[in-house]
């Protein structure tokens, strides 16, 4: 084995008799080394956008929430046993929340939102905080009076300005309406004035209002009903493992999902996406690896001497091939270990620099390409490389080699 690879590294890296072998070489590399960098550097920007959405994310959504198995209805709050969620270990805080639509209008401007209701200190029992807000305060009520964050979309839709002077008008549906259809007979009516504007992403910014929770029971006539139940956990908890535990408590007429379970078709096609593109970088690869089939293939016909030469000083078919066989997984080696470095080196650029900058006009929550380098990725790709470098080189030295071995014997 020391021989083959001793002879397939001076065979890589010597003169041959015919130029264009060491120019076919020079590419094949090159372009393994293009495919690698490209697989570890789109790998590593999708890590990062997954990364930076799922902390926006969490910022907003608790880390387990129950709600009715029947999607949109609300239910009695006396149904579920709060102190009983409290005490599991590892639960921070349980907070019941009321989530309705409503029309909402701002001087002429009218929009749909969705207004959810919590306590007055929704910021100390959830991870949305002061950082969330980009103007006005964090205030929900003050001399009892009912204050709304208003989230940076509904604020645009809305032209809400920054002195809030005027009142924002919400109104929903009555429950049981009966009669003609009028705005007094139909529709609930309230006034609120904004505090602040709230950014977090762009979905969630251009939906939600946040109101004090009374103002939202009277509003959408919710009585002792709520709509779910927030649950906020320790550091370091599993959220897997507390879902379980409190799903046995609250029983099967409650749906408890944890934060990957309430966007769970958008994770899915996050992931989805970012393995798509890993398999069309690799069919790329596969394209490229044809041109290690290529300078095998010609090396072989120029080595043809040195094949005779080795097989009178007793070298057998197995050693022969071995050689050729190393020539291209060196090839592959050197593709991938160039690529990975390249690739890592201008992830690091980019995240310590953040040069590739993202065109917006202040709508991003960040303002340069994210990324993000798993270890697993690299291997993934490392593994990948050298896999297709190995067939690369075995069909050439399968059905090539034979031809002038058996010729030279």
């Amino acid at each position: 084995m020391k021989t083959a690879f001793y002879i397939a590294r001076r065979y890589l890296i010597s003169k041959k008799s015919v130029n264009v072998i060491n120019i076919i070489s020079g590419i094949s590399v090159a372009g393994v080394t293009v495919g690698t960098f490209a697989l570890v550097v789109i790998l590593s920007v999708f890590n990062g956008l997954d990364f930076s959405i799922k902390s926006l994310f969490s910022t907003f959504d608790p880390d387990i929430k129950i709600t009715s198995t029947i999607k949109g209805k609300p239910f009695e709050l006396n149904s579920i046993n709060i102190e009983s969620i409290k005490q599991v270990s590892g639960v921070a805080a349980v907070t019941p929340i009321i989530e309705e639509d409503a029309f909402l209008m701002y001087g002429n401007q009218k929009y749909f939102a969705t207004l959810k209701g919590v306590p007055v200190n929704y910021n100390e029992v959830s991870r949305l905080d002061t950082s969330s807000i980009t103007s006005g305060r964090f205030l929900l009520e003050a001399n009892q009076a009912p204050f709304a964050l208003v989230g940076q979309g509904v604020a645009y839709y809305l032209s809400v300005g920054l002195n809030f002077s005027d009142a924002i008008h919400v109104y929903a549906l009555k429950k049981g309406a009966n009669g003609r259809p009028t705005m007094d007979n139909t529709f609930s009516h309230s006034t609120i004035y904004a505090s602040g504007i709230f950014a977090n992403q762009q979905e969630i910014d251009s939906k939600y209002v946040l109101v004090p929770f009374s103002f939202a029971r009277e509003l959408f006539q919710m009585d002792n009903r709520v709509s779910a139940i927030e649950v906020e956990l320790n550091p370091g908890i599993s959220q897997d493992d507390i879902k379980k535990e409190i799903a046995q408590r609250v029983g099967t007429q409650f749906a408890v999902k944890t934060q990957f379970e309430q966007h769970e078709l958008f994770y899915r096609v996050m992931q989805s996406e970012k393995w798509a593109i890993f398999f069309i970088l690799a069919f790329i690869l596969v394209i490229a690896s044809f041109n290690i089939l290529g300078s095998l293939s010609m090396l072989i016909i120029d080595k043809k001497d040195d094949i005779a030469i080795l097989q009178s000083m007793g070298a057998n078919q197995r050693l022969i091939r071995t050689i050729f066989l190393f020539e291209g997984w060196l090839i592959s080696l050197a593709g991938a270990f160039f690529g990975i470095i390249l690739g890592v080196l201008i992830c690091w650029v980019q995240i310590r620099f953040g040069l590739l900058k993202i065109p917006n006009d202040g709508s991003f929550i960040f303002t340069a390409y994210p990324v993000q380098i798993h270890v697993s990725d690299l291997f993934a790709v490392f593994m990948l490389v050298t896999g297709i470098g190995f067939l690369a080189a075995w069909y050439p030295i399968r059905f090539i080699s034979g031809k002038y071995l058996s010729a030279t014997q």
